[in-house]
């Protein structure tokens, strides 16, 4: 048999007989693991989508199989989701996903047999007990049971196999499992789950009988950095050193952007299946560009996740810059919700997780009104292929003077809505011929734009570097544009290199100001650097 070559796995649990990977087992505290399950605990394994938790509990099982102390089991329940409120069906679903997979293990159908036995004598109410039970006598090891994806399930469904797992948990090992671990994005105890009859349960109180909580981590840096060397290993390829705190700065370690990243610049883009060809720091821009532009499936789920009112009323405040106490007056409950999603982290103040969702989040919040935009990029290309700015800031004035209330009343986030259309505008600018950076979050007072166009379409060529500073003006117009002075040059001097130009842009949403007085533009001087200050 011809033997496939490895690549970046981008979909599903790993196979590492086809993929570069990170040993799973070594992304969890394995010593912990098995002291919890040597004392017998039930227990919750919870990461955001796609970092690798099918592909942890997978390879725990075979782990502990191949040391022949325990039966361990893995199933995937979500197939009970479709059922929503029909515990009967859910609970239906849950067993039959648990026989199927002790069936695989130990061949033959016997655990099919059991459950079609124990659906005869026992009502939905009390099934998936009563099997457990049934199955954890018939196994000649104690069970250790992986129920993954259980969060997938919700209301009526999700109490009622919650509830029939705590029912028979005084009866373990030799009634019930040695262990379960619970497996989803959330934490049980974070589960607000809406019955039919509108009453809301906690995951805490329907499974009162967790012991620990533990949640999978990112890549680290040396860890991303031994991926990669196992694609130089097997092909021959190398990596610009200087690549590697671009993939840290992009992704800051989340599995699925790792790989994607890695898979995009190896694979998809056709050149570099050469392999004599040196992946350096250009390819990996224009692969996380690609990856964004395409919205492959991790990045449309997250797009989905920005509608729910509990994450706009966490990403919102960051978007609009506010004062980093905003924070305390924000639910816990949302930020524990958009934090298990991986959208956010918990740092002083609260930050986008990674560089690729802060550039994500914008373009797709403004994705519809791009579409309807007229503004072509060839309007404002200079004959050395690089962008007129001040063209193109003037023809937003006009822009935003006809436009900015009607559009920014359709914004979903209208605390950040001048500098999302401000951005949607350049996007249709720049997207297919450069790209835009971005800085933005709670306690910043300002987002910070760093446009980046090259000159040529060569690697390495000649390009352009824009700085934009956008600020909503709070205070008085000449203060807020000295400070404003200030903060557009310590940016310019943060992005190093050479920077073209530095513009700061100032909305003034101060009602019943005449629209006269708000567009002007002028160009300073501070510290030796010529900066355009313009008015909206």
């Amino acid at each position: 048999m011809r033997k496939v070559p490895k690549f970046f796995n981008t979909a599903g649990p790993i196979q590492p007989d086809i993929h570069y990977n990170v040993e799973p087992l070594s992304r969890m505290d394995l010593e912990e693991v098995e002291q919890l399950i040597y004392q017998r605990k039930y227990f919750v394994l919870h990461a955001p989508r796609q970092t690798g938790k099918t592909s942890c509990l997978l390879a725990l099982r075979d782990y502990l199989n191949a040391r022949g102390e325990f039966m361990a089991v893995y199933a995937n329940v979500e197939a009970g989701q479709a059922a929503r409120n029909d515990a009967e069906k859910v609970v239906q679903a849950t067993a039959a996903a648990i026989a199927d997979r002790v069936d695989i293990l130990r061949g033959g159908n016997e655990a099919v047999k059991l459950l079609r036995t124990v659906r005869e004598s026992e009502s939905s109410g009390n099934l998936l007990t009563a099997f457990i039970r049934a199955l954890c006598e018939s196994l000649p090891l104690p069970l250790v049971l992986f129920l993954d994806e259980i969060d997938a399930l919700v209301g009526d469904g999700l109490v009622s196999v919650l509830r029939q797992i705590r029912a028979g948990y005084d009866q373990r090992p030799q009634h019930f499992p040695q262990t379960i671990i619970l497996c989803g994005v959330r934490d049980v105890r974070d589960y607000r789950i809406v019955l039919s009859n509108q009453d809301i349960v906690t995951g805490g109180s329907a499974f009162n009988i967790k012991a620990e909580s533990l949640r999978l981590g990112n890549l680290t840096k040396e860890e991303i950095h031994d991926l990669y060397m196992q694609h130089t290993a097997a092909t021959g390829q190398e990596f610009d050193e200087a690549c590697f705190p671009m993939i840290w700065e992009a992704t800051e370690g989340q599995p699925w952007l790792v790989n994607a990243l890695g898979y995009e610049v190896t694979m998809k883009m056709k050149e570099n299946r050469d392999r004599s060809i040196r992946i350096i720091p250009e390819m990996i821009y224009r692969a996380q560009e690609n990856i964004i532009y395409r919205r492959d499936t991790h990045i449309d789920i997250l797009i989905d996740k920005l509608r729910e009112d509990r994450v706009r009323r966490v990403i919102a405040p960051i978007l609009a810059n506010e004062d980093a106490e905003v924070e305390h007056h924000l639910s816990d409950d949302d930020i524990q919700y958009v934090v298990d999603m991986g959208l956010v982290v918990r740092d002083k103040p609260l930050r986008i997780a990674n560089a690729i969702y802060k550039e994500i989040i914008p373009r797709e919040l403004t994705w519809a009104r791009q579409q309807t935009l007229i503004q072509q990029a060839a309007w404002y290309i200079n004959p050395d292929n690089s962008i007129n700015m001040e063209k193109l800031l003037l023809d937003f004035q006009q822009f935003f003077r006809q436009n900015a209330d009607s559009w920014i009343e359709r914004f979903d986030y209208k605390e950040s809505g001048p500098q999302l259309l401000l951005q949607a505008f350049l996007q249709r600018v720049v997207n297919g011929g450069g790209y835009i950076d971005r800085e933005y979050g709670l306690g910043r007072g300002r987002t910070d734009l760093l446009i980046t166009k090259p000159l040529t379409d060569h690697y390495g060529g000649p390009y352009q570097r824009i700085v934009l500073e956008l600020k909503i003006l709070r205070s008085n117009v000449e203060e807020t544009v000295r400070k404003g002075l200030e903060q557009t040059a310590g940016y310019m001097d943060k992005c190093g290199g050479t920077i073209n130009e530095g513009h700061f842009i100032l909305f003034d949403r101060r009602p019943g100001r005449p629209w006269e007085e708000k567009l002007w533009h002028r160009t300073e001087q501070y510290e030796g650097r010529e900066i355009m200050v313009w008015g909206m």
